[in-house]
């Protein structure tokens, strides 16, 4: 009795939102994700500028592992924080922070597995991506490097979700912002100040994975809240169900992967490495301008796992509605802005006139017309892995990122060439809302958010 009481006094999870404290809630969430689209960002913008746009190529190889290594860990902390969140709200709270330090145990386990195959692997895995003789040097240094961190880079990920799900958001916004901000600092100084090349930007971004990871350890050893590190239960159910239940998000960064993949072959095939910077570009630029959509589906997550959790469903519908226009006003805005910016995008990259730039100035032309639509998709499958649904997230995560890209890039390029590409994206978000909203409209008296 006193366990639930005091859950729902400490909780911020627990209050009765308005669309103003809902965005105060996720807004340092979204602030967090944006500034990790910017120190990205950064990072290509150093390897274009300050080594050249053969590096720069490089890096979008190298990509798919950097999916895989992000997708492990988005899938234990996304699926993971929905069980903690969902039994917190049960007034759970014991079973609920050793569950959490059981997700964060198999989390640093798979980091070392990661890194130890990887680094054994290293060369098969750059050719099998497709790399040039001319690609295959920067591939390997940058690789080798950021395959030492995984560990940190699957900590970061964890802390990024649970520290939210801890009630402490604006804590991970201060984190994420100052760890860009360090790994932007140590990139130009390696690149740029001591000549280091791409194995400077690689070494940058491990040191950046480090503070969340070193800082997130500290803070749930000492935490005195609802979510701390206490002795775990070894139930393989809940890594299971962390697993299965997160899965859509492991999918959507496997499918980023061999998207890249297609891309880079592709890009390869119609214009060489110019062809390969050029997306390259397109791609961090998407990720920067979808860091909204993305900022504001985790920050809401937990908060629709607590209600669901609790049973309050008059909440939950008044969130979800929230949710849907706040998504559909930011969709109509990113659009204009990357309708109205595309040049000068494009140019922080690479110089107005070079090969690159007029590549990659044609994709903008076409390639946003993908915001109107991929936000509801991104929302739409972070709400059912808040569900605990983990099959039908799934589902929507693939055919967005994975099926109807890979097809698109398998069939227009050989009508339409280079346009082929750019349409390729914009063709998928398309066919998925219509799924998203097929799942909404089906699942509603289910969850009872509508």
């Amino acid at each position: 009795m006193s366990d639930t009481f005091s859950e729902s006094v400490e909780n911020p999870l627990s209050q009765n939102f308005t669309m103003g404290s809902l965005l105060r809630f996720a807004f340092p969430t979204i602030v967090m994700m944006i500034f990790m689209g910017l120190y990205t960002i950064g990072d290509t913008i150093i390897i274009s500028r300050f080594v050249n746009t053969d590096a720069l190529s490089a890096l979008n190889i190298v990509t798919p592992v950097i999916n895989v290594i992000v997708g492990l860990g988005a899938m234990l902390a996304t699926g993971g924080s929905a069980i903690v969140a969902r039994k917190m709200g049960e007034g759970k709270a014991k079973r609920a922070s050793q569950d959490f330090t059981l997700i964060v145990m198999a989390g640093m386990i798979l980091g070392v597995a990661v890194a130890i195959f990887g680094s054994l692997l290293i060369d098969k895995i750059i050719w099998g991506l497709g790399a040039s003789d001319l690609l295959f040097p920067y591939c390997r240094k940058y690789l080798f490097i950021l395959l030492l961190f995984t560990p940190a880079s699957m900590m970061q990920v964890l802390f990024q979700n649970l520290i939210v799900t801890a009630g402490k958001p604006n804590f991970g916004m201060i984190l994420s912002i100052s760890a860009g901000a360090i790994n932007v600092l140590f990139d130009y100084t390696f690149v740029v100040l001591m000549d280091m090349g791409i194995a400077g930007s690689a070494l940058g971004t491990g040191i950046g994975y480090m503070l969340p990871t070193v800082i997130g350890l500290l803070f749930f050893v000492r935490s005195k809240g609802t979510l701390r590190f206490q002795k775990p239960i070894m139930d393989f159910k809940v890594l299971w169900e962390s697993g299965s239940n997160g899965f859509s998000e492991m999918v959507s960064q496997i499918a980023t992967a061999v998207t890249t993949f297609l891309f880079n072959i592709m890009m390869m095939k119609l214009l060489g490495e110019d062809g390969v910077a050029a997306i390259t570009i397109i791609i961090y630029t998407q990720f920067l301008l979808t860091t909204l959509y993305i900022g504001f589906s985790m920050g809401v997550a937990p908060i629709i796992s607590y209600n669901f959790g609790s049973k309050d469903y008059d909440r939950l519908k008044k969130i979800f509605r929230m949710c849907l226009f706040f998504i559909c006003a930011v969709s109509i805005l990113v659009f204009a802005i990357a309708m109205l910016l595309g040049s000068p995008l494009v140019s922080v990259f690479s110089a107005k006139g070079t090969p690159v730039f007029q590549i990659a100035r044609q994709g903008f032309l076409i390639f946003p017309i993908s915001f109107l639509f991929c936000g509801f998709n991104i929302f739409a499958s972070a709400t059912f892995t808040a569900l605990s649904n983990g099959k039908v997230s799934a589902i929507i995560s693939t055919l967005r990122t994975f099926v109807f890209i890979s097809a698109a890039l398998l069939i227009f390029p050989q009508i339409f060439g280079v346009v082929g590409v750019w349409i390729a994206v914009p063709l998928a978000e398309l066919l998925t809302i219509l799924i998203s909203l097929f799942f909404i409209l089906k699942n509603k008296r289910v969850y009872h958010y509508l």
